[in-house]
């Protein structure tokens, strides 16, 4: 009886070590239930864009409210076509800057699908 309990805790030890090297080292499936968590367009936009637009994508902050940024979960700002979207974060408008040749045209669609994300989580 205390060889099988033995055993089963080392079973339920080296699944539990399992699972948390999983979520630390982001094996993919680890963290489904995040949804948009673990998305390649979310670190871009994490370290390119939320400075101004806020990790929530809201505007709120600082630099947002300053510049007036509309809030990209907005229907104003979803209703846009992913073109649109696309060539903004290319170009740029105002005073955000241009982002075609610092990130190119894949990250740029991956940025335009974390904000299409954002969009359902509001």
């Amino acid at each position: 009886m205390k060889e099988q309990f033995r055993t089963t805790k080392r079973i339920v030890m080296g699944s539990l070590a399992i699972l948390i090297l999983a979520v630390i080292t982001g094996v993919p499936g680890s963290n489904q239930a995040a949804g948009s968590q673990g998305s390649p367009g979310k670190a871009i936009f994490s370290t390119k864009c939320a400075i101004c637009h806020g990790q929530d994508g809201s505007g709120n902050t600082p630099t947002g409210k300053n510049l007036k940024i509309k809030d990209l979960r907005s229907p104003e700002v979803q209703h846009m076509s992913d073109a649109d979207l696309n060539n903004l974060i290319s170009k740029g408008k105002g005073k955000m800057p241009a982002y075609e040749k610092s990130l190119g045209a894949d990250k740029i669609a991956q940025v335009v699908a974390y904000l299409r994300d954002l969009g359902r989580s509001k």
